[in-house]
């Protein structure tokens, strides 16, 4: 399981007929990728894991963290304000009177969502506070859980619509295979009114290299080969800032020492072996 933050690639505040988020569109100030690389320095996932998590949320720089064979090596995360400064000076991104950057007319002024739960308050407060010092203002959105993962196409608060710049939950790997895990970002998959936003990827990505990379996995008959084709995909998503993994959610059971032969898997019911075990 992985908290992450998605970046909207579509306007979410212009409508394309009678849709937002139309994949028709590309987003006014996140499309320039100064700013998503100033973004991803600014989550400071090590306090994220400190401060909420513990040892139940691992800060990652990876989408993909098991199995161990398919976890990219390649990545690493990094909280810098200054190197998110540099990066938007360097852009053009100039402070205004307010402290907010902008360019073209445009600021960087964005609408943070995410479901009601206070780990996710906590850590949508730890994000604006590190946006602020770099002249990013957030406007932070919180919708009740019941609301936001609704599959109801009527309504503009889900998160399959996306019509915030920035919105963040926990999406679940529920098999040790990754194909249908990564589809989420393939462009077939890309959701829209046409579809009644029931497809997987919720930030409109296209890509067309990633594209061929999910059908190539697809297909690979070496695990070698297939594994080193999920981690490019990994990559490509996060070089691209698509978006910002936060926290490796690892599943957590107790086991009480009572118990012997207890073997949990993160991939199926805590019970999966229940015939297994005994008594101490």
């Amino acid at each position: 399981n992985i908290e992450h933050i998605q970046v909207n690639t579509t306007d979410p505040w212009t409508e394309v007929e009678g849709e937002r988020s139309s994949a028709k569109t590309k987003h006014p100030t996140l499309s320039d990728p100064a700013v998503r690389q100033a973004l991803n320095l600014l989550v400071d996932r090590g306090s994220v894991q400190e401060e909420i998590y513990g040892r139940t949320g691992i800060a990652t720089a990876n989408f993909v963290n098991a199995p161990s064979r398919f976890v990219s090596k390649n990545m690493k995360w990094e909280f810098s304000v200054d190197k998110a400064n540099q990066i938007l000076d360097a852009a053009g991104w100039k402070r205004g009177g307010d402290g907010v950057r902008a360019k073209d007319g445009k600021k960087l002024k964005f609408v943070y969502q995410t479901s009601i739960n206070n780990p996710r308050q906590k850590t949508q407060q730890i994000v604006k506070q590190s946006c602020a010092k770099a002249g990013i203002e957030l406007e932070l959105k919180a919708v009740t859980a019941n609301v936001f993962f609704s599959s109801d196409p009527a309504n503009p608060d889900t998160y399959s619509h996306f019509y915030t710049d920035l919105q963040m939950y926990t999406t679940t790997m529920t098999q040790p295979d990754p194909q249908r895990f990564m589809d989420q970002f393939a462009s077939w998959e890309v959701a829209a009114k046409d579809n009644k936003f029931a497809l997987t990827n919720k930030t409109r990505w296209r890509n067309e290299e990633y594209d061929k990379t999910w059908k190539a996995a697809e297909t690979e008959m070496d695990p070698v080969k297939r594994a080193a084709l999920f981690i490019k995909m990994n990559d490509l998503v996060i070089q691209n800032v698509v978006v910002i993994p936060v926290v490796f959610r690892p599943r957590v059971a107790a086991i009480s020492n009572r118990m012997r032969d207890v073997v949990q898997s993160g991939w199926d019911s805590d019970f999966w072996a229940l015939a297994y075990w005994s008594k101490a």
